[in-house]
């Protein structure tokens, strides 16, 4: 990563308790059809998740026929079977709102020339906007840092993950390490649950994953990937090392197309905003785990993430 994404990346994070500190939950908006529902007769959420499907309809079951409810509107769920799946539903038009990661949102962003707009932000408990990306092993590996991973193999998530491509991988390069030859191999276990999976199955000596880093150890801290996976019985905190953390990054958000009337952003805005004061455990589910609640949402907070993937994109032209 350039110097000067990276310094840009670590103001940003420095910068983002003043934009996205937690808010006095507001009431939810008035229930009842809004003028916008001539434009929008379906709402449809675009799902990124990593569980089997079953987990997947049952915990946004409730949140679907809330929102569906709350303004009249049919509400459907549509899942993506990985990271583009999302990122082509926006290009196509095909979805209304969807919960994304950084990433995500900017390879939206230059795929639509910009017809994505930021609605909300999940905070930590200490209501800051970030999260960090680790490495981790399992805990009878002697592996205890970065430098014990030279001749290893580490397991990216997605190609279109923040925490589990992205970022680690351009820390790394900005650290000095030749990805291709430090490690004996790479690859894309195909989500961060399944990395995670695959290192305890011992198919990969280390992964990369998102977590708020805050929290009970224990239980995964607050959220993340180790959370979800401990809250549904698949694994033991004991069973892993952490070894290496990022800088801050930019947390995930809930965004709508741009080109969707300006009220129903700004109602799906101050839904998201009432909705874990007004239903904490539907929250508590579409978030995985818990926290503050959500902050306001710009695009400014992601412009570093959408200079590295312009970088990344660049550099897959040139090889």
């Amino acid at each position: 990563m350039p110097r000067r994404q990276a310094l840009a990346l670590v103001g940003m994070a420095a910068a983002m308790p003043a934009l996205a500190q937690a808010p006095a939950f507001p009431p939810m908006p008035p229930a009842g059809r809004r003028p916008w529902a001539d434009q929008v007769r379906e709402i449809r959420i675009g799902l990124l998740t990593d569980e089997n499907q079953a987990d997947r309809l049952a915990r946004t079951r409730a949140y679907r026929e809330l929102i569906s409810q709350h303004f009249g509107v049919p509400t459907r769920i549509y899942e993506a079977a990985d990271y583009n799946g999302v990122v082509q539903g926006f290009s196509a038009r095909q979805l209304e709102i969807s919960g994304m990661g950084a990433l995500v949102y900017a390879r939206i962003w230059l795929d639509t020339n910009g017809n994505i707009e930021p609605l909300v932000t999940a905070l930590n408990e200490d209501g800051v906007a970030t999260y960090l990306s680790v490495m981790y092993v399992r805990a009878d590996s002697p592996i205890r840092s970065l430098d014990d991973m030279r001749g290893k193999s580490l397991a990216f998530s997605d190609p279109n993950s923040t925490s589990g491509f992205l970022v680690p991988r351009s820390e790394l390069r900005e650290a000095g390490i030749d990805i291709p030859t430090y490690f004996s191999r790479t690859g894309f276990a195909g989500g961060q649950e399944q990395g995670v999976v695959a290192v305890l199955n011992r198919q990969y000596d280390a992964g990369v994953t998102a977590t708020s880093a805050e929290g009970d150890p224990a239980r995964g801290f607050n959220r993340g990937t180790f959370r979800l996976m401990v809250d549904k019985g698949q694994l033991n905190m004991n069973d892993i090392r952490i070894i290496w953390r990022s800088r801050p990054i930019p947390g995930g958000m809930i965004a709508a197309r741009a080109d969707l009337p300006q009220g129903f952003k700004d109602d799906m805005r101050a839904f998201h905003l009432a909705l874990p004061g007004a239903y904490p455990e539907i929250y508590r589910q579409i978030e995985r785990g818990t926290g503050a609640g959500y902050g306001l949402a710009t695009h400014a907070m992601y412009e570093p993430i959408l200079a590295m993937a312009r970088a990344e994109a660049q550099a897959r032209r040139q090889r």
